[in-house]
């Protein structure tokens, strides 16, 4: 459950963690009608936006974070308005630190995935003599200062770019050192270069195509699974990001990783991955010199992991000075375990500027390319990084892609790929130009509309019927929707009702709630009965969707500290290294409410959040709290 980042305020400075800090910091829906089962969060990943990129290149430049979101959504922009309990609200901020949002994966058997275990699994005899006969490197033919000097330079502390050994006269023994540099230190190559009539042996960062490059072939036992599966903790850093960061130190290219789900960046998250025919040997060395990420629980199996194969995700979440008192905390979160909360999708579903992704996929289903290319690209309000706003008033200016992307100092950007497609294609192709843009981010569009539309259609159904189910709901058998009628109604919950996301392939409710899509759509020139788009990728099929979630395993505790800059949350990271818990205050300067629950795929722990605080968890309303606490 977890996204590009939900209900969030800026990290607090003082963060820090077990792993040391990283500055560097959907799948695709079939077209077929379906329950819906995405990203926790429902996000998809690929390129980031310029705003992304910024936050974690220019942490320091003039504006804050609090003035980049004045302009930004709220919830009631994205129809977001209701709630299912009738409690009083309570105030609290939300994800101040990363570390105050945990995610534990549920795996498909039920379990929730830990990492508790660091050690390489023991294997045949057989097996192990040909790894070691195969694989083992004397790397006793360096000496200390060249260990030294090469565990510098994999870790960037080294000064140079590059480590240089003279090599030996014999090829055979050259073969040695290569091979004891590579397996001593993941993410290094290697090659032999001459001087002066001499050889050397230079080490350097393996990078670009050739981090990319097929890995060297190794000898792997018949007996032995194909795929090696390990539990992948990660610490402000989104999967893809790490998937990346492993493929350039293991040299293989990122789909040799399966997952079966995107976990948040802003969080601690505890997934399992699986890779092809990598050792778990390989895998532990690159504990030694990650930063932000820890590898363990390793173990092969003969099949890899898909997308969507979880149960869900278990979460524990901090929030931070909260004003409830007990009462009201235990009241709120009893609710929230018996009656569930409203299904929406989260904020994190629609951009955090100025010009909401739901504007952009309108304007792609209406096939509007000029306007899809000027909400993208067009100077818009609020505060932004200065090269953005130089590169917007470019193209405003000048209508020149090549002078408009020369404003940006990183070009994988959104803004930077449909600029790089524009020059490469001309203004009059716009939409191969758009198609540059990865296709996941290009379909964020189009279901960040759809999911406007389900929130403020579920916002009214919640309006006129409440908690009930009534004639003309839809509820599902098997994966087809079935309209209830009168006397159905009376055999089934508001937990069994489903609501469906506008496509060709759907049904809609009989009552007039299911004539709302209709008006909803034509206010926005678009014919509901014709979702099918000229181009293939951007036709919307459809899906159904819960209306109310109940989550499971729900806990909580109202804890006291007088700190504000520690964490509150002891993880598998620190439990491994033998690090104390939290210690909490009878009596504390601030309180703070630890909650734990599960949920299943493709639904937002921020929602479940908002409907115990009542509280708007959009980061413009986040941020106003988190300034005011610390100002």
């Amino acid at each position: 459950m977890d996204e590009s980042m939900p209900a969030t305020a800026p990290a607090h400075p003082g963060e820090k963690r077990g792993c040391s800090e990283d500055e560097e910091d959907k799948m695709a829906v079939t077209k077929r009608a379906k329950v819906e089962d995405e990203h926790e969060n429902g996000a998809p990943r690929g390129a980031k936006s310029a705003e992304e990129e910024v936050e974690e290149e220019e942490d320091n430049s003039g504006e804050t974070f609090a003035d980049m979101m004045k302009h930004g959504l709220t919830e009631l922009d994205v129809g977001i308005c209701k709630y299912v309990s009738d409690h009083e609200g309570f105030s609290g901020i939300l994800k101040e630190r990363y570390s105050d949002f945990v995610v534990h994966e549920i795996n498909k058997d039920g379990k929730i995935v830990h990492l508790d275990d660091l050690s390489i699994p023991e294997e045949t005899q057989e097996a192990a003599a040909a790894e070691e006969e195969e694989e083992t490197a004397d790397c006793s033919v360096l000496t200390e200062d060249q260990k030294k000097q090469l565990g510098e330079l994999q870790l960037f502390k080294n000064k140079e770019s590059f480590v240089s050994i003279e090599g030996d006269e014999s090829k055979e023994k050259r073969t040695v050192v290569h091979k004891a540099i590579k397996t001593q230190f993941p993410g290094l190559e290697t090659k032999t270069e001459e001087k002066d009539g001499r050889k050397f042996i230079v080490a350097y960062h393996a990078a670009g195509k050739k981090a990319l490059a097929a890995p060297r072939k190794h000898f792997w036992p018949k007996n032995r699974g194909s795929f090696c599966h390990f539990v992948l903790y990660k610490e402000n850093k989104d999967t893809m990001d790490a998937i990346n960061v492993l493929s350039k130190f293991l040299r293989l290219r990122p789909n040799m990783f399966s997952y079966m789900g995107t976990k948040d960046k802003r969080a601690i998250t505890v997934q399992e991955i699986a890779v092809l025919k990598i050792t778990a040997e390989r895998l532990a060395h690159l504990n030694k010199c990650l930063m932000n990420l820890k590898l363990g629980n390793f173990s092969y199996k003969n099949h890899p992991l898909k997308l969507g194969e979880l149960q869900g995700n278990h979460f524990t979440v901090i929030i931070r000075n909260i004003s409830g008192s007990d009462a009201q905390v235990h009241q709120a979160v009893t609710s929230l375990k018996q009656t569930g909360f409203i299904n929406y999708y989260g904020m994190q579903r629609f951009g955090t500027t100025a010009v909401p992704t739901q504007q952009v996929g309108r304007a792609i289903l209406k096939n509007d390319w000029k306007q899809v290319v000027d909400l993208i690209l067009k100077p818009r309000p609020g505060a932004e990084k200065e090269f953005l706003v130089r590169c917007r008033e470019e193209w405003a200016k000048t209508q020149d892609p090549e002078a408009a992307l020369k404003k940006l100092p990183n070009k994988r950007c959104v803004e930077g790929q449909l600029l790089r497609g524009l020059a490469q294609h001309g203004k009059n192709n716009i939409v191969t130009a758009f198609g540059l843009i990865p296709r996941n981010n290009r379909l964020m569009y189009i279901h960040s509309y759809q999911s406007v539309v389900w929130n403020t259609m579920v916002s009214r159904r919640i309006d006129a019927f409440g908690l009930t189910a009534v004639e003309g709901d839809l509820v599902l058998r098997g994966t087809k929707a079935h309209v209830l009628s009168e006397e159905e109604a009376k055999s089934h919950s508001i937990h069994d009702i489903v609501m469906p996301l506008p496509g060709f392939d759907v049904i809609y409710p009989s009552h007039h709630v299911g004539k709302g899509y209709k008006e909803m759509l034509s206010a926005d020139g678009l014919d509901i009965d014709n979702m099918r788009h000229k181009i293939k990728d951007y036709s919307l099929a459809g899906a159904y969707r819960r209306v109310i979630i109940r989550p499971s395993d729900v806990s909580w505790e109202v804890i006291e500290y007088d700190d504000p800059k520690i964490s509150l949350v002891h993880s598998d990271f620190e439990k491994i290294e033998n690090k104390p818990a939290p210690v909490f205050n009878k009596e504390g300067k601030y309180r703070g409410l630890r909650l734990e629950f599960s949920l299943p795929p493709s639904t937002y722990a921020t929602m479940a959040i908002r409907e115990v605080l009542k509280l708007d968890t959009s980061i413009k309303k986040q941020t106003q709290l988190n300034t005011a606490w610390f100002n």
